[in-house]
């Protein structure tokens, strides 16, 4: 079904960005209340790789605001078969600054955003911090889990996509969608899964032209959700077999809870003695404060041996900001089928706003 708006529209765009979109801007569903929606538009991308190199020329081409690029890597000669956003005389610079140069290039008014760091669980929630919507467009496991948990915690849409040899996946994640039931990447894959278990783009392969018929999809569906026309895929996955050029589409469900995982914000922390508060950040962090009575347990610690952390009453799990607690959630409640367990928004950081504002 139709979702609202995600982003007000701007006051105005120049005149030369109303020439430069102006065959976009005849579409009715998008016109120049959109347009303006989309000048006024954050949108971050994970990846400058395969799918990023489409994703943000198009969403230069689109005339979105401002553009985040998360990517630490350089260009290989390997990459230019699929990485369209890059040339030869590329090869051993930074994706995010060449990429951003590109973007500036088709689209003079766009912001661009240079994140040139590894994105994990300790920065994810501040590097996504302001941004109406993320497009994942990453090719590990660690990132593409770190990416989804964070934009669940946060409540911001997920557009997804994935591709490998001559297949490709494309979906929203929506942890709190104005309509419709909420749909998260663990929802449909709980873990990933073991290491090597499923093979790489370099080990497998990957048809460099599929990334770019993915790309387009997925910018599409930021398109929408910004501007609020069509029907997202939220709740829907679309499958590509290039291989015999079919395109199916799979419902998706929430997964049926077996444990209860709730959220708590820091006014409603619980403060009675059936309440068991667990810290998951590092040891560096806590040496510079906790909150009182929570028992500290480092991410890797509870990951490794899950069973042995004790859960009694309402256990609320807290981190920096809230990513880590997520992960240390879904372990727990693998291991204490029925517990109540659930996550601090905002993790330590909110709880010591709060405190410092008092």
């Amino acid at each position: 079904m139709p979702v609202p708006p995600l982003v007000a529209p701007a006051l105005s765009i120049p005149p030369d960005e109303t020439l430069r979109a102006a065959r976009q801007i005849r579409l009715p569903e998008i016109g120049d209340v959109g347009q303006r929606r989309l000048a006024a538009a954050r949108v971050c991308v994970i990846g400058a790789g395969g799918l990023g190199s489409p994703v943000l020329l198009y969403l230069a081409s689109a005339g979105v605001g401002t553009i985040g690029i998360v990517d630490d890597d350089t260009v290989d000669a390997s990459n230019l078969q699929r990485q369209i956003v890059f040339g030869r005389d590329d090869v051993g610079a930074f994706k995010a600054a060449v990429a951003a140069d590109r973007v500036r290039a088709l689209s003079p008014h766009t912001e661009v955003v240079e994140h040139r760091e590894h994105l994990d669980a300790d920065n994810a929630a501040d590097v996504f911090d302001g941004y109406h919507l993320v497009i994942d467009g990453s090719d590990s496991f660690d990132t593409r889990y770190t990416v989804a948990d964070t934009c669940a915690d946060l409540g911001i849409p997920l557009v997804w996509g994935s591709v490998l040899r001559f297949d490709a996946q494309a979906t929203v994640f929506w942890s709190a969608p104005p309509v419709g039931a909420p749909i998260t990447l663990r929802d449909v894959f709980p873990a990933p899964p073991p290491a090597g278990e499923v093979p790489n783009c370099a080990e497998a392969g990957v048809l460099g032209a599929l990334c770019g018929q993915l790309g387009g999809i997925l910018v599409t569906e930021a398109v929408k959700l910004v501007c609020g026309f069509g029907e997202p895929l939220v709740g829907r996955m679309l499958v590509l077999d290039a291989l015999g050029s079919r395109t199916d589409e799979v419902p998706l469900t929430p997964a049926a809870p077996t444990t209860a995982i709730g959220r708590v914000h820091v006014d409603d922390l619980p403060s009675t003695d059936a309440t068991t508060l667990i810290d998951v950040r590092r040891p560096d962090e806590t040496a510079a404060g906790v909150i009182p009575g929570a028992v500290t347990v480092p991410l890797d610690d509870l990951l490794a041996d899950a069973a042995a952390v004790p859960v009694a009453g309402i256990t609320v799990v807290y981190c920096g900001q809230g990513p880590r607690a997520r992960a240390a959630v879904h372990a727990l409640a693998a291991h204490h089928p029925g517990a109540d367990l659930r996550i601090l928004l905002g993790g330590y950081a909110a709880w010591s706003e709060r405190n410092i504002s008092r």
